[in-house]
């Protein structure tokens, strides 16, 4: 018997000791497995309380059962449920008890949504949008992640590949069938405008894409200027905790140091950097090099400087905010876009605020229903490309054209699993726990 028609079981509930814990076993010997534990079955999807013993008659615990059959499960397959006390003695007792059961064994992460996606209960991009929601921090990383998870974005992609799928019948009718009388003498008009227009389409949406992968990922801020501009200080105080060591002597930070916030509802990747300057100390000059790579591919800087003193100069953009610091001993300057001071917590509020304002341009009205992941993004443009192909291609035929719109299909259908993605299976489900 392979591993895909093994019965599998594990802990899909939260941490142990908890007040409740959850068994989910999956496989065709579910059921058989939870009678042997818990004597007849309920009806299914009817909660039923039971004693749990081992096949030897000793009570483990009292807990609910219950049972899906598939098709119509999570997995496709039959599933029970044991909701029992969440202490650890009793959840390894449980375990141990099915491990017993010949052709049973422990799920391994994601085993249960990587037999959901194979049993065809979901796609790809809605397991990816499951374990985005597992590991949603922010109100907005939760709404992205449903927004995959429900089938929305799915959807989306299923209307253009029907799209796709029409487009091509109608050439390969004109190619085949060219001399029957109900079949169109050029599909022109009805092909390649519809094909024009759904290019455009995934141009709009991939115009969302950054601000997907900045909702899913984070929102990138680099703070940076010369030793002893105030950047940890900074750090401590919009992370509202001693994060990084503050001392009056340069080049304290070594390294870059990385903390998490949630800014209305955004996750906000905070960054203190090392002091740029020239350095012949070794260390020091490897944690400038990488706090000028961060520099370089965050998404926004806070570029200080102690008010009055002379900045770090940095080739700057519109991601760059100059930040003049220590206010309390200093006269706020026009010069700067904002005068902050960690010790009287001046111009902390308007900082924040201007973080929520560059969150909020990048947003711009879009909605949740965007490319959230690199993978995504990378088979959108790989679409759009073959549909631009098809489209510049008139004057090498129809045989051609039809290719390229074969070529967007196949991009489009990796996108959701529906062709060719068996490489990218065990990445992706190894992002999940173990019992999902």
């Amino acid at each position: 018997m392979s591993r895909e028609q093994e019965t599998i079981f594990a802990l899909s509930s939260g941490g142990l000791p908890a007040g409740v814990a959850v068994i989910r076993l999956s496989g065709p010997r579910a059921f058989e497995c939870a009678e042997a534990l818990v004597g007849p079955l309920p009806l299914v999807r009817r909660a039923s309380l039971r004693t749990i013993r081992t096949r030897n008659g000793l009570v483990m615990d009292t807990g609910l059962v219950l049972l899906f059959p598939g098709p119509n499960s999570f997995t496709g397959e039959n599933c029970a449920e044991l909701q029992v006390h969440g202490g650890r003695a009793v959840v390894s007792a449980l375990l141990a008890e099915l491990s017993t059961f010949p052709e049973c064994r422990l799920a391994e992460n994601g085993e249960f949504s990587r037999r959901a996606f194979e049993n065809g209960r979901i796609d790809l991009l809605e397991a990816e949008g499951l374990a985005d929601l597992l590991a949603a921090e922010t109100e907005m990383q939760r709404r992205l992640a449903i927004e995959h998870s429900s089938g929305g974005l799915s959807e989306l992609y299923a209307g253009w590949a029907r799209r796709l799928t029409r487009g091509r019948a109608l050439i390969e009718a004109e190619l085949d069938f060219s001399d029957e009388e109900d079949v169109p003498g050029s599909v022109s008009d009805q092909v390649w405008s519809d094909m024009s227009a759904l290019r455009d389409a995934i141009a709009t949406h991939l115009s969302g894409a950054a601000f997907g992968e900045i909702v899913r990922d984070g929102f990138r801020v680099a703070i940076s200027g010369p030793p002893n501009s105030g950047k940890s200080s900074l750090l401590n105080a919009l992370a509202r905790r001693d994060v990084a060591i503050v001392t009056d002597i340069p080049g304290t930070t070594r390294d870059v140091l990385e903390v998490g916030l949630d800014i209305n509802g955004y996750r906000v990747l905070l960054y203190d950097t090392a002091g740029i300057r020239e350095t012949a100390d070794v260390v020091e000059a490897e944690g400038v090099r990488r706090a000028l790579l961060t520099i370089e591919n965050a998404d926004l800087v806070l570029a200080l400087s102690e008010i009055g003193a002379a900045g770090t100069e940095l080739t700057s953009d519109d991601r760059f905010l100059s930040l003049g610091t220590k206010a309390d001993l200093h006269n706020e300057n026009p010069g700067y876009d904002i005068c902050i001071s960690t010790i009287s917590g001046t111009g902390l509020d308007r900082l924040r605020e201007r973080i929520s304002v560059e969150l909020a341009k990048r947003a711009d009205g879009l909605s949740m229903a965007l490319p959230a992941r690199r993978r995504h993004r990378l088979l959108l443009e790989e679409t759009m490309k073959h549909i631009n192909g098809a489209l510049s291609s008139s004057g090498a035929g129809l045989e051609s054209q039809a290719e390229h719109l074969r070529t967007a299909s196949q991009s489009l259908g990796r996108i959701t699993g529906h062709v060719d993605v068996e490489d990218l299976l065990g990445v992706i489900f190894s992002e999940f726990c173990v019992g999902k």
